[in-house]
């Protein structure tokens, strides 16, 4: 959520913001309920004034012995009508965050100019692309053939956008997880937490899901609980209406299945791993001071970048246009796999620098080296998501004789299995 005072005190910025994002904002509206509410309380201030001195002029009455009933009356009235304006501030607060709450964030200067992922800048590349003797299978054909993921069970006992992972290949997806999270918190500083896959809606509202991608929750009506899309909901929102008394940063790590509606476009990504409902994956979040929050947002990336690299996966890191960029972000960077049998790169990791954004929403402060509470910088990354990983490694690893060589650094964690081969059918 957006400062008001900044936005009336850069009013210009904040609308050139939005037409660099190409976003409907409710800016007019947000400053219109601000002047009104200012314009009230300073009512309510003169009123209060008003009062004090009437008070003051019914004890001098009193003490001289003469009638003060008709100053009583008037000091009655005044603090009606206090009580009648200070109702009518707080509907208009009420309805100020509500408007707040429908406003973008405002993209970092160093976000390049674009409407769209067409405008994204790509910033570096690491690896080879393998060269294969024989034409590379996508991984749906490739995780059939070996009996590792079931697609048609899970679609009828829950639906399409849905799979069962099979044998060793739900062996993998725990590896991975737990390769991930020792990398995290063994090598990178972070500190793991285990939060719940359900959250209230004020704590989805914090980190800028609600309203916003209401559409795009699972929700559990009966309770007023979601279904998490991704663990950076809870994690950012353990330190909800607090302030962070420990040093700063806090870097957290977590481990949560990710429940989304939206599942992309009709065809060919409909089927398999790279649009589902439910995946698994592993989030990095951080909680820092403002002044180091941008250099905070380049660790982060390496952070996600370690995990590919350590897998030997080729990927690309992109640098998101201020069309492109997430409700709440101020710049991110988005990381691709390449996946040889789509001939396409999938995002497998967004690392997003949030800036206050988040912290205004859900009031999460901390001490300044003044010892004023100020909002701290949220940032979260993935590190990384599990479907299109899996996907880049059966497609990458793919043999001619159908087999997938698994990366090295993850055999230790497959009890020492280093090939997927034809699994036992459920």
């Amino acid at each position: 959520m957006l400062d008001i005072k900044y936005m009336r005190e850069h009013e210009q910025d904040v609308r050139d913001a939005m037409r660099r994002r190409g976003a409907s904002a409710p800016i007019e509206k947000a400053l219109d309920l601000d002047r009104e509410r200012r314009r009230l309380v300073t009512e309510v201030e003169n009123l209060k004034r008003e009062r004090n001195t009437a008070s003051e002029a019914i004890g001098r009455l009193r003490k001289e012995g003469k009638d003060a009933s008709e100053r009583q009356q008037a000091v009655r009235a005044i603090g009606d009508r206090i009580s009648g304006l200070d109702s009518r501030v707080r509907d208009i607060e009420a309805e100020l965050r509500g408007v707040l709450l429908a406003i973008p964030n405002v993209p970092h200067a160093s976000v390049p100019d674009g409407k769209g992922a067409e405008d994204n800048v790509a910033i570096r590349a690491w690896g080879s692309l393998r060269k294969f003797d024989f034409k590379p299978k996508p991984h749906v054909e490739i995780a059939e053939n070996l009996g590792a993921v079931d697609f048609a069970r899970a679609a009828r006992m829950t639906g399409a956008g849905f799979h069962v992972f099979v044998g060793q290949c739900a062996r993998l997806e725990r590896a991975l997880i737990q390769f991930m999270l020792d990398l995290h918190t063994r090598e990178h500083g972070y500190t793991e937490v285990s939060t719940p896959f359900v959250c209230n809606s004020a704590a989805m509202t914090g980190t800028g899901q609600l309203p916003k991608m209401a559409e795009d929750m699972y929700c559990l009506d009966k309770d007023g609980l979601y279904l998490v899309p991704t663990a950076e909901v809870p994690v950012t929102n353990i330190y909800r209406e607090e302030i962070i008394e420990r040093p700063l940063p806090v870097y957290l790590t977590a481990y949560s299945p990710c429940f989304r509606r939206e599942a992309g476009s009709a065809g060919k990504e409909t089927r398999g791993l790279i649009r589902v409902h439910q995946f698994d994956k592993v989030e990095m979040v951080k909680f820092v001071e403002p002044e180091t929050s941008y250099a905070e947002l380049e660790k982060l990336v390496a952070n996600a970048e370690a995990v590919l690299q350590r897998l030997e996966l080729p990927y690309r890191v992109l640098l998101l246009c201020a069309g492109d960029i997430s409700f709440a972000a101020a710049k991110c960077y988005d990381i691709e796999l390449w996946a040889p049998g789509q001939d396409a790169w999938l995002e497998v990791s967004s690392c997003s620098n949030f800036e206050a954004f988040q912290a205004r929403r859900a009031g999460i402060r901390y001490r300044n080296k003044a010892g004023k509470a100020e909002f701290v910088h949220t940032l979260n990354g993935s590190g990384v998501a599990l479907a299109r990983l899996m996907v880049a490694i059966l497609e990458n690893g793919q043999q001619a004789d159908g087999s997938v060589v698994l990366p090295a650094a993850i055999v230790p964690y497959m009890g020492g299995v280093s090939r997927l081969e034809r699994d036992m059918r459920l």
